[in-house]
């Protein structure tokens, strides 16, 4: 199952104040969420628009937002 990217400007700006108070790099990130720095970075050039949902739950968790601020859940569990 996978999470679409909601709006890529939500996702930097966020990222560059989340609610540590601190601006997340891509390794920061990656680090934090155990998300691979490239899907990471991927999500920022836009090249990369979803995460499967356990990494969307983490960026969100470690962004300091709730899941579907930054992410849209898919339409059918399926």
């Amino acid at each position: 199952m996978r999470y679409v990217l909601r709006d890529l400007e939500t996702f930097k700006k966020i990222m560059e104040s989340p609610g540590r108070g601190v601006p997340y790099t891509v390794r920061d990130l990656a680090e934090a969420t155990g998300v691979s720095r490239s899907q990471i970075g991927r999500l920022l050039t836009g090249d990369l628009t979803h995460l499967d949902v356990n990494d969307a739950h983490a960026v969100a968790e470690a962004l300091g937002v709730a899941v579907l601020v930054l992410f849209i859940p898919p339409v059918s569990p399926k």
